[in-house]
This record gives structure tokens, sequence and C-alpha cells, in this order.
């Protein structure tokens, strides 16, 4: 059995797995070679041969448990037919949403415009250097996609457009070598809890329903969301992604399911010793709960990936 299912499915409270959110990317000088000469964003992940080459590539550096496929969220709007730019020092940009070419999107053509993505997972789930690790699969949370989309009146048409979709694009991934989900919900934090239960709760929900229902292991990140303890009564994922503001020792008492993350990504920008303290906090903390090892949202830019190799290292070496 692969590492994180053996905690999550498992309940296997004898080791902590370790994976780190955006392991493939800005902090790796090979991959900024790969971006000197890709500077389209889409475009990059969209190349299977340079995506399933980055997704590998912290695997190469760093003894980590699970490869997390180079892709982005936004994948869904642009095969839907938005467009999606990414411009530098800002972030994504989403083009006008017309929401009578999204409803005519078929299956099909949506899967023709991201296929490469896909293609990417198979090659990377293929790898032998991952036979004993997991590949995950992710897509954004209904809630996450929406904050790109201004429109009132148009957010509520489209939810159920959004949700369809995202469970093509579950399935495509899994069938292509998947075999653990993320469903990240950057944003649910900006809510109000009164919008909860419409935005967050049923959506991931029914998502939530349908990646178990293809027996492979959901674990959600609603980001900031203040009660984690509710989030996870109703969506029910098989495991939560907890962020670097909530208080671990709260969610050990609250939460029964495994946990994963928690480490302010910022921690890895000190010292040895300061890293050292921060992350043992957190594996004492959970060490008889069943506990992925995980940051409490991306990797930063500016880490040091020798930071990255002295992280893994407390993590193998705690006892």
């Amino acid at each position: 059995m692969k590492p994180l299912n053996k905690v999550i499915i498992n309940k296997d409270t004898s080791f902590n797995p370790i994976w780190i959110m955006r392991q493939a990317g800005r902090y790796l000088p090979e991959f900024r070679e790969i971006r000197k000469e890709n500077p389209n964003f889409i475009n990059l992940c969209l190349n299977d041969d340079l995506s399933s080459e980055i997704t590998l590539q912290p695997l190469k550096r760093f003894d980590l448990d699970a490869a997390i496929i180079f892709s982005d969220i936004l994948m869904l709007p642009y095969g839907l037919g938005q467009k999606v730019e990414f411009e530098k020092n800002f972030g994504p940009k989403l083009g006008e949403l017309n929401l009578n070419e999204i409803a005519r999107t078929d299956e099909i053509d949506f899967v023709e415009k991201i296929h490469r993505v896909y293609k990417a997972l198979k090659k990377v789930s293929s790898d032998s250097s991952l036979k004993n690790k997991n590949t995950i699969g992710f897509i954004g949370a209904p809630w996450t996609l929406l904050v790109y989309i201004k429109d009132e009146f148009l957010i509520n048409r489209i939810l159920l457009i959004i949700e369809k979709f995202l469970k093509i694009h579950i399935k495509n991934q899994i069938d292509n070598g998947a075999n653990v989900i993320q469903i990240f919900d950057s944003w649910a934090g900006l809510l109000e809890e009164k919008d909860l239960p419409n935005y967050v709760y049923s959506p991931t929900l029914n998502l939530v329903n349908y990646v178990k229902s293809l027996n492979v292991p959901v674990i959600c990140f609603p980001r900031e969301i203040k009660n984690y303890k509710e989030f996870c009564d109703i969506v029910k994922p098989d495991a939560v992604s907890i962020d670097y503001n909530v208080d671990p020792k709260k969610i050990l008492r609250d939460i029964k399911i495994p946990i994963q993350g928690g480490l302010d990504p910022k921690i890895l920008l000190t010292d040895k010793e300061t890293l050292k303290k921060e992350a043992s906090n957190y594996l004492e903390i959970f060490k008889d709960h069943p506990y992925i090892f995980n940051l409490g949202h991306g990797i930063l830019p500016e880490t040091n990936p020798e930071m990255v190799e002295n992280l893994i290292k407390i993590v193998r070496d705690f006892k």
C-alpha cells in the first residue's frame, strides 16, 4: 500500500509521510530553467513532456512520498473556453465569461482542450521511481473557481456546470493514474458563515462523494475556514489539510479523521533550529493521530531547497 493510503485508509500512526504543496515549481533552479524557455504558463501545463518532467523534479532531488501533478486549478475554466492568462507578479487573469458558450461545451470538447494534463499524469504514474509513492491529482473547489467570476447572477447559474466538469476532470485524472485527489478551496476563508452551506459545504460534499465512489481517497483543503470541525462533519473528506492560522491542538481535539499539513511556509525561510522546533511541534502534537506532514499553504518561491532537505530529514528522524 502506498504511503498516503496507509495513513488515510489504514489510519497508520507509525510514520508520517511527507509531500509539499507546490513542491514542483518556482523554488527549484531546474524548474526556473524550464520556465525561462516557456513563459506561457498554460502552454507549459499543457506540454505533457515538460509538465511530467517538472512533476518528477522534486522527487529526483528529495525523499518525498508523493508526486502532485504540475498543473493548475484554472485548467477547468480554460477547458470550458474561458481565456486564462498569468501575468507576472500579479497572478491569473480570466477573460469575460460567456455563459452560453460554457453551457454548450460538451465533455469531448472539454477533455480535448486539456487532455495533455491527463497524458502527463499517465507518464508520471507509470514512472518506475514512483512505484512505492502516491500520485496526486487535484481540482479547485467550486467556490475557489467562482471567486474569479465577478457576476453574482452568473455565479449561481454556473455552479452546477462547474460541478459537472470537475467530476469529469477528477475521473480523467484517476483513469490516468492519480491515486489520491486533493480539493483545494484556497478562498474558503473569504466567505461569511451564512454562505458556507451554499458555496462550500454542499458542492464540495458532492465532489467528495464522487471521488469516494471511484474508490480513491480524497483530501480537502478548506484554507482559512473558521470551523474545520463543522466542515469535516458535513463534507466528510477522507483527510483534511489544515492551514497555518489554525491551532493544531484544537484540530487534534475536534477532528477524528486523518490530518495533513499546517506548518507555515515562512518557517522554511528561517534557520535550521527554528525549522526543527516548528516542524517537531506538529509531529509531536499529531504523534498518535494519522498525520501526513505538509505545509499550511504552498512553498514560497524564495525557499532554499536545502531547507526542504532539512525538513524531510526532521520528519524521517522523528521518533
